[in-house]
């Protein structure tokens, strides 16, 4: 590797009396892609989060381009060339694609005060083009797309020819099969071809194995282990990994083993005849005991189908049913016993500002009431059982949300639907952003879910997931479903992806 970019020597931070850093040292070299792994609230994001500016560290130093390094924000760390594409959306709604790709750089497109539009939607049209999202037009109202689309737009801003680190913090995540490909492309072109630094936190041990040329790991605020890249291709690297990721061995069984795809005859939610934008038609019945997967591409319409049976959209006609009742609004769905995991967290999943506990309780503050009080002795029990079960990292259930890593955050917001003991659980994405140890914990509640009667439609842009977890897998394409897919044992992830491209 080329000489050292930054280095970081015993950085400590806290967060009250949270250590989420304890005393770590790590060396970023130009031309290496660095992967950072461990558990949710190991530390890795936070790392990252103090070099780009984010947040102040409690202690320690760093040294980048041979000099010292405390940056005021993010804004002077893109700047000096530090860019970090975060894990939950961070874009401006309301403005344009360009706007937002050129957000605290309008004045290279000023002259005397007014702001050259043309030319500031040329050079993003020129950019997105350069990254290969020539789907994603300059002039377009950012609110015109979705998640995965954002995020997109979130790398072209945050990529210059200044850039001299980038850290990619479980991006992936929130992207696409063809979303991941464009990133891919990009980090590998920026470390090989152009001599950058890429960072990249992630819990896919796949693509951790397979795209990175370093590997740090960590655990409960410290650093474990670094594999090079010869560690990383020997064939007990990633039992070796998760060891170290965890302290101790995880077992063998991640997904379900039987291929038994039978379920009640009692529909538990019914779309019948929905139409929605470019969704024409549309049918499905979700049966008790059933887990029904739905997969596809980005823009198939999978995410929509989830959000039309919660009430979040409105069809254009048509019913979405439970119990014999339509189901109109998502109060509406959380009275009928209907749970729903979003993929965007931190808009619709959360209140960021309210504590782990106050989320827990909040759909079951009906059933928890004595006459006309909820009793806070009872709201603690609810969600001190639940932030246990979901081994939540906290240093207690009043703490806020929003200091959260991304997997506990994701934790909590499968834990309320838990305690709510909801009957029909639509799940958007719903182990995104969670380390290995969680991931096998909730495939085995949801295995559980579906030996008690449970409904799940389980929405997942993990081919893998499906095909371990599904009864049934309907993959859709263009707003349509091409094919349907039964649980066997010799079903395949290629099976399935030439109906999806």
């Amino acid at each position: 590797m080329g000489e050292k970019v930054l280095q970081i020597r015993h950085m400590r931070k806290e967060f009250g009396p949270t250590v989420a850093l304890k005393d770590v040292d790590i060396t970023l070299n130009r031309g290496e892609i660095r992967g950072l792994i461990g558990e949710n609230g190991s530390g890795k994001s936070t790392i990252m989060s103090i070099a780009s500016g984010m947040q102040p560290p409690t202690s320690g130093s760093m040294t980048y381009l041979e000099k010292p390094w405390h940056p005021a924000n993010m804004v002077e760390a893109q700047a000096a060339g530090i860019s970090m594409i975060l894990q939950e959306a961070n874009t401006i709604p309301g403005v344009t694609v360009a706007q937002n790709i050129f957000a605290g750089h309008e004045k290279e497109f000023s002259r005397m005060g007014i702001i050259n539009m043309e030319k500031m939607y040329r050079e993003a049209d020129q950019l997105l083009e350069k990254f290969g999202i020539d789907r994603i037009h300059a002039r377009d109202s950012i609110n015109h797309y979705n998640f995965e689309d954002r995020k997109l737009i979130e790398i072209v801003r945050c990529v210059t020819d200044d850039t001299r680190i980038l850290v990619v913090d479980e991006t992936t995540t929130a992207l696409s099969l063809e979303g991941r490909e464009i990133l891919y492309r990009l980090i590998h072109r920026m470390a090989e071809e152009d001599d950058k630094t890429i960072v990249f936190v992630s819990h896919d041990m796949d693509e951790i194995i397979e795209h990175c040329s370093v590997l740090t790991v960590l655990r409960d605020g410290e650093i474990v282990g670094e594999l090079s890249r010869a560690e990383m291709d020997a064939p007990d690297a990633v039992q070796r990994i998760r060891y170290l990721m965890v302290g101790r061995e995880i077992g063998e069984k991640y997904y379900r083993e039987d291929f038994d795809s039978s379920h009640g005859e009692e529909v538990a939610l019914e779309l019948k005849d929905v139409p929605w934008g470019p969704i024409r038609h549309f049918n499905m019945k979700l049966h008790k005991g059933e887990i029904l997967g739905f997969g596809g591409l980005s823009g198939c319409g999978m995410h929509e189908i989830g959000r039309i049976a919660y009430g979040i959209e409105k069809p254009e006609g048509g019913t979405v049913i439970r119990n014999g009742k339509e189901i109109r609004t998502p109060l509406s769905a959380i009275e009928s016993g209907i749970g729903y995991i979003s993929k965007n967290r931190d808009r619709e999943a959360l209140v960021l500002d309210a504590s782990i506990e106050q989320n827990i309780v909040l759909p079951s503050l009906r059933s928890l009431e004595k006459g006309i009080v909820v009793l806070p002795g009872d709201e603690h029990r609810m969600a001190e059982k639940e932030i246990e079960s979901f081994r939540i990292k906290c240093y207690s259930g009043r703490q806020l949300v929003n200091t959260l890593s991304g997997g506990n955050k994701q934790k909590v917001s499968f834990a309320k639907w838990s305690a709510k003991e909801s009957e029909v659980i639509i799940m958007d994405c719903p182990t995104r952003g969670v380390d290995i140890g969680v991931k096998q914990a909730m495939y085995a509640l949801i295995e559980q879910m579906k030996k008690d009667g449970k409904a799940v439609l389980m929405i997942s842009e993990e081919l893998s997931e499906l095909v371990g977890m599904a009864d049934e897998i309907v993959i859709m394409k263009d707003f349509e479903v091409v094919k349907t897919f039964k649980r066997a044992p010799d079903l395949k992830q290629t099976d399935i992806i030439e109906y999806m491209i």
